[in-house]
């Protein structure tokens, strides 16, 4: 008699219809744990970054010139306030702004370079120190010496006219005076990743120093040079306090000085010429970090791993 097979048992169960809806729902949570989270943390950081550029835009184009007529966001839309600017001296603040902006970050870059180079290539006495020190004195804002730079300029002033209180040329200087310190340490991070061996081979060939560091070496580092051009255009655009300081006539304020003036007396502000103001003032350095934006990741992050 022969034996007869016994097929095998299944070991796991027959899968019900009612454990899909819990199979979908445990995908849902871990979903959410896992990705969905930082969906919903972005939209609450977008809305919360773009709500004052939007309130701002609508009490730009609210005719009234008050923030409390903008709560309601483009109840009223027109370009009462940007044609008001026409009789105001904000162009001439803004022109003022752009000259004092643009030669204080080119003379930025250019010192903080050529000083970056020197501590980066060259070994001389007191090399540490002297970055050190630089770096300490940064740390203190300029406006805690707003006194003794007053006091600078009203002497100098008594010299060289051109050079003291009131003069675009006496700002700039004031500006140069700062532009040494943490901008120098970010550079000289930068100019330690160039090698050494492109320096040595020059050399080799007859290049000088001067050559060496126009023809080779400026090339290669200008992502940081962009970088710090960007930053001292912007702190420079920006500030009020030094600016406030020394320029004293309304015709050489720069845009913070000037705009400040709008909104300064609580009883006759005009929040829609201001805010219509800065939405043009914002154009430039829109523009400029735009046209650097390729250098900026790469300049700041090359420049902070070697030091």
């Amino acid at each position: 008699m022969s034996a007869q097979t016994v097929p095998a048992r299944s070991t796991t169960a027959p899968t019900r219809k009612d454990d899909q809806p819990s199979r979908a729902g445990a995908r849902r949570r871990r979903w959410w744990l896992d990705i969905g989270w930082k969906y919903l943390f972005a939209v609450i950081i977008v809305f919360y970054a773009a709500f004052p550029l939007v309130y701002t835009l609508s009490a730009a184009f609210n005719p009234r010139g008050s923030l409390s007529a903008a709560t309601g966001l483009f109840s009223e839309v027109t370009f009462a306030n940007f044609i008001a600017l026409g009789d105001t001296k904000f162009w001439t603040w803004m022109v003022n702004s752009l000259i004092i902006s643009s030669i204080t970050a080119v003379g930025s870059v250019l010192m903080g370079a050529a000083a970056a180079y020197a501590f980066s290539r060259f070994r001389f006495k007191g090399r540490r120190t002297g970055l050190s020190s630089l770096l300490i004195i940064q740390m203190f804002p300029q406006a805690l010496a707003f006194i003794a730079i007053f006091l600078m300029l009203l002497a100098i002033g008594d010299v060289v006219p051109a050079l003291g209180i009131n003069t675009k040329l006496g700002l700039i200087c004031v500006y140069f005076g700062g532009v040494l310190g943490a901008n120098t340490f970010l550079m000289y991070g930068f100019f330690n990743t160039i090698p050494v061996e492109i320096d040595e081979s020059a050399k080799i060939d007859g290049a000088t120093h001067a050559q060496i560091y126009w023809r080779l070496i400026f090339p290669l580092v200008m992502p940081i040079l962009a970088v710090i051009a960007l930053i001292s255009f912007i702190a420079t655009y920006n500030d009020f306090i030094i600016a406030r300081l020394v320029l004293t006539s309304e015709d050489n304020w720069t845009l913070a000085v000037g705009m400040y003036g709008w909104v300064s007396n609580q009883l006759q502000s005009n929040w829609g010429l201001f805010t219509a103001g800065a939405v043009i003032a914002a154009i430039p350095i829109l523009i400029l970090a735009l046209s650097l934006q390729r250098f900026i990741v790469g300049g700041l992050t090359t420049g902070a791993v070697k030091g």
